[in-house]
């Protein structure tokens, strides 16, 4: 496994630093006080299967009960996109048994939210490196608040935290394909990156696209509507005709899907930007239902429409 950028063992890294398939079951949770989300998202992952759906050669997707994840295999070893819940650890490790006999080489956070980063130990001690953007290892070295969800998580260990970081974009060429990690602007957080397999054309977004349904848009770690917007369209601007698309949650998805939900919330932050511009109050705008046209196709997740009309007005 890398234990320095010197070795050759993992993504011979060629330069540039520059500079669920369901939502998670905790979100569920409204009822459940907050300190108990986090052990039922735990809980829940026990039981929850890992699905894997083979994307390329040697690329894959793993979804459970966390945020959708990615494996590349390969004889340079394996590459890990998120890690779920802890608990899920043994369920990931033989769902990629299942497929690879290479060893354990990197794992890629997407960003710093619990329900992709809170395998991050076991997967470290598993073999994996953690690489990620900068600001997830800030954020995970701190407790961290998640306002609207009223979840607070502990600093994680050391184990758990990236021992690569960069700032805003990481070239690698790894078992026989370039991966393009690449920082968006506070989008979903302020920590998000997107990984692209070049060869296997396949996408990984993370949080910034929320697949058939509103998204949860996390303004404690400097998420926007604006930056969602902005970030969709780096993605667009990336993927092709053919790419495959993951989204942190929700089924995998191609370019098409990916400028609908674009194109849904341009509309939603211009509706609800109008009412606020009028002097509406955010109870107001909520009030007015300015996402009624939207709700029966994007309304039918974790996320309601009252709750994202709510963060869009906050994070205009």
């Amino acid at each position: 496994m890398l234990q320095g950028l010197n070795r050759r063992s993992f993504l011979q890294l060629g330069a540039t630093a520059a500079a669920s398939a369901l939502a998670p079951r905790w979100l569920h949770a409204q009822a459940a006080a907050p300190a108990d989300r986090i052990a039922q998202a735990r809980a829940g992952a026990l039981t929850t299967p890992i699905k894997t759906t083979k994307l390329a050669d040697n690329v894959y997707l793993l979804q459970g009960a966390g945020g959708n994840m990615a494996l590349q295999t390969g004889a340079e070893g394996n590459v890990l996109i998120d890690s779920s819940y802890a608990t899920a650890a043994p369920k990931i490790r033989e769902a990629i048994a299942a497929v690879s006999n290479d060893r354990a080489d990197a794992l890629i956070n997407t960003h710093w939210h619990f329900d992709h980063t809170d395998g991050n130990e076991a997967m470290h001690e598993a073999g994996f490196t953690i690489f990620a953007h900068e600001k997830t290892r800030e954020r995970l070295s701190t407790a961290q608040t998640v306002k609207l969800l009223g979840v607070t998580t502990p600093p994680a260990p050391a184990g758990a935290l990236p021992l690569v970081t960069f700032s805003e974009a990481m070239q690698v060429f790894h078992n026989g394909d370039q991966l393009n990690l690449v920082h968006f602007d506070p989008a979903h957080t302020d920590t998000d990156i997107y990984i692209h397999f070049r060869k296997a054309d396949v996408l990984h977004v993370g949080d910034v696209w929320f697949n058939g349904f509103y998204p949860f848009i996390d303004e404690s770690s400097g998420g926007t509507i604006g930056g969602m917007i902005r970030a969709g369209e780096k993605a667009l601007a990336v993927a092709g005709v053919s790419t495959k698309i993951i989204p942190g949650h929700g089924p995998l998805g191609s370019r098409a899907e990916l400028q609908a939900f674009h194109d849904m919330l341009a509309v939603a932050r211009d509706k609800v930007a109008a009412l606020k511009s009028a002097g509406a109050s955010e109870q107001e705008a909520v009030a007015k239902k300015p996402t009624a046209s939207l709700d029966a196709v994007w309304g039918k997740g974790f996320m309601g429409p009252d709750v994202f009309t709510g963060i869009v007005y906050r994070t205009l």
